[in-house]
């Protein structure tokens, strides 16, 4: 299924990425192997929350930063997918940072009392029609955090399943077609900002060793992630 004619305009600016892309990601594969391989490198992506990045014209430059958030993340790969002909839904479920957000549980206090003030949130992954049926396709969270156990990461993807969430809703899925992308915008406070800072520093702290620094000491110290 391709939508061409509802692109975004700054969307379709970006065409030429998306169409290099594609060819980088899928030449010389079958189908399987293919939706295997985008599932892949959108995955490995990582994972940042950047507003900016949240939005249906804008979401492409994902690719040329290199970090980006769900939202985005599975705009791109609903993309990828639609242009192996598959018919990709969005699939929207409501979370509280603070309270079911399985991405906080071994990070710094300062960190989940900034969560617990966090409104409700919304997690976006898809639904793609596999074998008949509407499979939910997660590739939020980066193989790089897979330091961080038990952090839900889907490290690998058969192409015909459902992965896991990496958050638990707080209330029902809601299920949304392609053209309403434009109206998934966050609503971006001063202290999201902050906590949204924050949380990306420490996901890197984990990238790059395992561990995340100490915001209070001004040492090299280390808390480890067991």
């Amino acid at each position: 299924m391709t939508l061409r004619h509802d692109l975004h305009p700054l969307q379709a600016s970006r065409e030429p990425l998306l169409d290099k892309t594609f060819r980088q990601w899928t030449t010389g594969l079958d189908p399987v192997r293919a939706r295997i391989r985008i599932f892949e490198r959108v995955r490995d992506i990582p994972y940042a929350v950047l507003p900016e990045l949240i939005d249906a014209g804008r979401y492409v430059d994902i690719l040329r930063v290199g970090r980006g958030s769900c939202t985005p993340k599975h705009f791109l790969l609903a993309e990828m997918f639609r242009r192996l002909g598959l018919l990709v839904l969005f699939a929207v479920y409501p979370f509280r940072w603070g309270q079911r957000a399985e991405i906080l549980d071994n990070y710094p206090a300062r960190l989940k009392e900034m969560a617990k003030r966090q409104p409700v949130a919304y997690h976006l992954a898809c639904r793609v029609e596999i074998g008949g049926r509407l499979v939910l396709v997660d590739a939020t969270l980066d193989a790089a955090l897979a330091r961080l156990e038990p952090l839900p990461i889907n490290l690998r993807w058969d192409g015909v399943s459902d992965t896991q969430l990496p958050m638990t809703p707080t209330g029902e899925e809601l299920v949304f077609h392609p053209v309403e992308a434009h109206r998934m915008k966050p609503v971006v406070t001063p202290d999201a900002l902050e906590f949204y800072a924050f949380l990306n520093r420490c996901m890197e702290d984990v990238r790059r060793s395992g561990a995340v620094a100490l915001p209070q000491a001004r040492s090299r110290l280390q808390t480890k992630i067991r």
